[in-house]
């Protein structure tokens, strides 16, 4: 008779992409640091798709399809000395998952290929598979644990006593469904489908009636490119990355070449055709695609520094505002922009000093510390007057522009064109003048203003996770404004990709629309038509349309089984948030608390072993994406690792791994 049962603990992981791997990881990680007990805890993960890469990182996806982050950035493990349990995804380039114990000859190659590359999605799909099995392989050497992976689709998610039911389907050519009890769950789910808006729905409709194709958003790896014709045109709308994906796969994908002409930004390449090209007529909201990257070794650079942006003088400053008011909480416009915008512009302005020597009658060092002084002086909160004699001090020197930030959000706003020759022109000077900036990297005074705003970006997502912004300011002011500002100019493709679209609209492969597009359909002629009331054209027509982006991000708008169902039984809820007017309204993500996040039921209790991770958290954080850089927990961009580390630690505890007074410590 066994005197001392072994206590077990079981945990569901649904979703096997980045994020349900990052669990693993931290899983595995932990592991090492526990001596085998009489506690077990049994991993089951759960993912119809080959786990690791699950379905959007397929490493058999085309070679086309890029990642838009350095391979210096993103990564679902740290670095390590050996590859248990996986290495970090810039040792993986380097060494390409071999095992080897990484030399110092080893971590200096590392720099030289990885430095400012951007690797293919694929490569990080092998990547990630790397992590998932090198994990797996330290869980199954531990006594105390156990992992399967289990592919299949769940279904539903239901409370059961003190665990959890679910029920999964592990083929979808049959009705017959399983049912597995555990103790927690990790919702991991990454992209899901979601229902097409009224206006997609309208176009998918006439489409379908009148025998043209319309191709919804989509996971570019998803979409069926033999959709589109060779030599005939096609709509696409959206310039952002999904773009540069369908751009590349239905150009290079077809037998295309970019033949390399010169080594003079915006110049470098010509298009040579293999005849099998559709016709691209592309558009967007603003007229033109995202900024391309700066050329760059770092996602943000150590070069880039903010002095005016503070999150500890904001969280001290909201410490006092609650000393007379429990319920303040930060308002971008009026706490966070002023000072950001300090830092925009001192970093645009001091690099154009460094650059060119300051103007008559200043040194460079007198014309920083004028400039400095400005931007320092004391205005009452919210005041905007620093920014009228900033601007009145810049308006004496005639060889320094002024720049204007919220406009470089709308390059061709309120300019009308006389003729489809007249934009297709003003765009390449737009997209040529984009490669002289961002080759220039560091120097260039532009690249630097534009990585100083995504560094205060990663702040604004430390303090949307800290719960300290208002939600109104953070919808109607971050989301709405500042948003598409620095998502078009700091989360573009890497500069290849411009060079690349350069050449293809001066090949005459890709026509731009024009700013503020407006797409409908022709029943009459069964085709779909474009146009802007911006340039004055022919409106453009074509039998196919694209809509080159991701399906939406909202779990009241997904069309999975498992979220609709979790919401229906009232097992999970959205998050709302209250206006103003005091209207409710709902939110993208799912409803959570704490830190691992909890799912909330429809009651507004707090399921003890739910937990949330990735995209249904966009109404805790913002802008959830896959890349986590390793570093130290407290570093912003860390956040996914760190929300691994939570819900690994918390597992940990509630299954009884407890080592003295708590866990050992986990560190990236």
């Amino acid at each position: 008779m066994n005197d001392n049962p072994i206590n077990e603990y079981s945990l569901a992981i649904v979703g096997a992409g980045p994020r349900g791997t990052s669990v693993v990881e931290r899983f595995a990680d932990l592991s090492l640091k526990l001596a085998p007990k009489g506690n077990k805890l049994n991993i089951v993960v759960f993912d119809p798709h080959r786990p690791g890469s699950g379905h959007v990182w397929n490493p058999h996806q085309s070679e086309n399809f890029w990642m838009n982050t350095p391979a210096s950035f993103p990564t679902v493990a740290p670095e390590r000395i050996s590859d248990e349990p996986g290495l970090s995804f810039r040792q993986f380039v380097a060494l390409r998952g071999d095992g080897r114990q990484l030399t110092d000859e080893h971590a200096k190659s590392i720099e030289q290929i990885t430095a400012g590359t951007y690797p293919s999605r694929a490569m990080y799909g092998e990547y990630l598979e790397h992590v998932f099995d090198r994990s797996c392989a330290v869980l199954e050497q531990h006594e105390s644990f156990t992992i399967q992976h289990v592919p299949a689709e769940v279904l539903s998610l239901r409370p059961q006593g003190n665990g959890y039911d679910l029920e999964y389907r592990v083929s979808t050519q049959s009705s017959e469904t399983q049912h597995l009890s555990v103790d927690a769950v990790v919702l991991a789910l990454g992209h899901q489908s979601a229902e097409l808006n009224p206006w997609q729905k309208q176009l998918q409709e006439a489409a379908a009636n009148h025998g043209a194709t319309y191709l919804p958003p989509n996971i570019p790896a998803d979409l069926d490119f033999s959709k589109f014709v060779e030599g005939q045109p096609a709509l696409i709308r959206g310039l952002g990355l999904n773009f540069f994906d369908c751009m590349a796969e239905l150009t290079m994908g077809r037998g295309g070449i970019f033949r390399e002409v010169s080594t003079e930004p915006g110049q470098r390449f010509e298009y040579i055709a293999s005849g099998r090209e559709p016709e691209l007529i592309v558009a967007s909201r603003r007229g033109t695609p995202y900024w391309g990257k700066p050329v760059v070794e770092q996602f943000i650079p150590d070069e880039i520094q903010l002095r005016f942006l503070d999150v500890q003088d904001l969280i001290g400053h909201l410490a006092e505002l609650r000393a007379t008011n429990s319920n303040a909480t930060l308002e971008f416009s009026r706490h966070i922009w002023p000072k950001l915008h300090r830092d925009v512009l001192f970093a645009y302005y001091r690099q154009c000093a460094r650059n060119s020597g300051a103007p008559e009658g200043f040194s460079v060092e007198d014309f920083v510390e004028q400039l400095e002084a400005i931007l320092v002086a004391e205005h009452r909160e919210g005041s905007q007057v620093w920014l009228g004699e900033l601007r009145k001090f810049i308006s004496q020197f005639p060889e320094i522009q002024w720049l204007d930030v919220p406009k470089l959000a709308r390059p061709f706003e309120e300019i009308g064109f006389a003729s489809d020759e007249d934009y297709q022109q003003a765009v390449q000077e737009y997209l040529v003048s984009n490669a002289q900036h961002s080759s220039k990297g560091l120097n260039d005074p532009l690249s630097c203003a534009i990585m100083t705003m995504n560094a205060g970006r990663m702040l604004v997502k430390e303090l949307i996770v800290a719960g300290v912004i208002d939600e109104q300011s953070r919808i109607e002011e971050i989301q709405a404004h500042f948003e598409p500002l620095v998502e078009g100019l700091a989360s573009g493709p890497p500069l290849e990709r411009i060079e690349q679209l350069l050449a293809l609209s001066r090949a005459g492969v890709v026509t731009f629309i024009g700013p503020e597009p407006e797409f409908s359909f022709d029943e009459v002629t069964g085709q779909f038509t474009a146009s802007s009331p911006w340039v004055d054209a022919e409106v453009h027509t074509a039998k196919t349309m694209c809509e080159a982006m991701m399906p939406s991000n909202r779990v009241l708008q997904n069309d999975t089984t498992l979220i609709q169902q979790l919401l229906k039984d009232h097992v999970g809820r959205a998050h709302t948030w209250r206006n103003s007017e005091g209207e409710i309204l709902p939110g993208s993500g799912f409803d959570v608390v704490g830190e691992p996040y909890r799912l909330v039921n429809s009651e507004g209790l707090a399921h003890r072993g739910i937990f949330v991770m990735g995209l249904q958290l966009s109404s805790a954080q913002w802008g959830t994406a896959i890349a986590a850089q390793a570093g130290d927990l407290n570093n912003p961009a860390a956040r996914t690792l760190k929300d691994a580390t939570h819900v690994a630690n918390e597992v940990a505890r509630l299954a009884g791994f407890l080592v003295g007074e708590g866990l050992p410590t986990q560190r990236l």
